[in-house]
């Protein structure tokens, strides 16, 4: 980017600054920058500091358009997520690339649609139906243990973190035995900047940074390596048995390309499930007359899960990469340059979503891009709305009242972020 044709296209220095302020997504003040840039600046460009310039996209249809674009806006040229100068010269250092992992996330084509293809079967409705059972005695599980707290718990921790864990290591194939030592990874990998989940809770350097995602990856690496060597000697029925016997031009895939598949089904699979399912309580706990609605019409509970994860939208951005020189929304874009689609952004924007900063289970159409879009649209969203689905016709009919019972806390991340305290109270049919 050329700072002298560019400066005019520049947002406010305050804004570029809550972008990569892990701190802003913990409380309202991402969604009021957000709020200026779709009315001021929809299109522009970020200059925080020690970050290289990034242009900003927060309206629906240029994330969409970029979405759609694979060839033009490629992820895998630069960090997938936001990373700083520093962290990203290191991590080229140690790889050779701009990302830790390889996972359908960091892949263009060729090889992003030969490896999605491996599991998007498993992930299909069709496929899915033979779990509803199981996730069924999972979801009953959980209510009960909640309603025996007797009338008050903490949403996250007794419920939201556990149980789409819990249904998702079943799926892969991991022992319940193992599923904390999922969590506290999955937590420490997305969480960093996070004083309560880091794995270390010091200010760290970029080098420092680099060697403790190393770390957690290798944990990861080194539980999946045995669950691999098990699979392909005692192969089951499970995804866990797919992605070790899968094979690419008729090889395994790669080590490191296995772990980041794991990984990102290990991981994704369950963390942002648990941010959309706390998302709907909260929002009822807010508002008796919505909670009223959706008990006295449970054919709502499809649309409270959809309105719930456009309104928490766990995943708060994905980092594109231009392959060429182009242009969007009346700005040109050059080649290399680098950009943010802000999905919490899209998700309220005012020319799409009737009424965007009102919690409404009966929005249709719902079109919110919370699962991203195009090629890459979230593999697994069709399970994140069934084990959602499934939880609340189980715990809503037991539910008299609900109500907050405490101040909710954020998780302080700026890729992945949701609720990880909410008090409520509660009483029971």
């Amino acid at each position: 980017m050329d700072t002298a044709t560019t400066g005019d296209l520049d947002i406010p220095a305050d804004i570029a600054a809550s972008l990569v302020d892990p701190v802003a997504y913990a409380d309202d003040r991402i969604h009021d920058a957000y709020r200026w840039l779709r009315a001021n600046n929809p299109l522009g460009i970020a200059r925080p500091e020690k970050f290289d310039p990034f242009w900003v996209v927060t309206k629906h249809a240029h994330i969409q358009a970029i979405s759609r674009q694979n060839d033009l806006f490629h992820n895998a040229d630069r960090p997938t997520t936001l990373t700083n100068q520093a962290l990203e010269e290191r991590v080229r250092k140690i790889t050779g690339g701009p990302n830790l992992v390889r996972s359908l996330v960091q892949m263009d084509a060729p090889d992003h649609p030969k490896y999605r293809a491996l599991t998007q079967g498993w992930f299909m409705p069709a496929n899915l139906g033979k779990f509803e059972g199981r996730v069924r005695e999972i979801a009953r599980a959980t209510v009960q243990r909640m309603l025996d707290r007797g009338g008050a718990c903490d949403f996250v921790e007794d419920v939201a973190l556990g149980y789409p864990l819990h249904v998702i290591m079943e799926i892969l194939g991991v022992p319940e035995a193992d599923e904390p030592r999922m969590l506290k990874l999955t937590q420490e990998l997305f969480g960093p900047q996070d004083p309560d989940t880091a794995r270390v809770r010091d200010a760290l350097s970029a080098e420092q940074v680099a060697v403790m995602l190393q770390a957690i990856i290798a944990d990861f690496s080194a539980y999946f390596r045995k669950i691999t060597e098990n699979r392909r000697q005692n192969p089951r029925d499970d995804l866990a048995t797919v992605i070790a016997n899968a094979k690419i031009g008729g090889d395994y895939m790669p080590e490191h390309d296995q772990t980041s598949y794991y990984m990102i089904v290990a991981t994704a699979g369950h963390d942002t499930t648990s941010s959309s399912t706390a998302g709907a309580i909260w929002a009822l706990a807010n508002d008796p007359a919505e909670f009223a609605r959706v008990k006295a019409n449970p054919e709502l509970i499809p649309g409270l899960v959809d309105e719930a994860i456009r309104w928490m939208t766990p995943v708060k951005h994905f980092m594109r990469s231009a392959t060429a020189d182009t242009e969007l929304g009346g700005r040109k874009i050059a080649k290399g340059d680098w950009l943010m689609l802000c999905y919490a952004s899209g998700n309220r924007d005012e020319e799409v979503f009737e009424e965007p900063y009102r919690f409404r289970s009966d929005r249709k159409p719902n079109r919110h891009v919370a699962f991203g879009y195009g090629a890459h649209l979230c593999l697994g969203q069709y399970l994140a709305k069934l084990e959602m689905r499934i939880l609340f016709e189980e715990l809503l009919p037991h539910l008299k009242s609900l109500s907050l019972d405490g101040e909710v806390k954020m998780t302080q991340a700026y890729f992945v972020n949701g609720p990880k305290k909410l008090p409520i109270r509660f009483e029971v049919n």
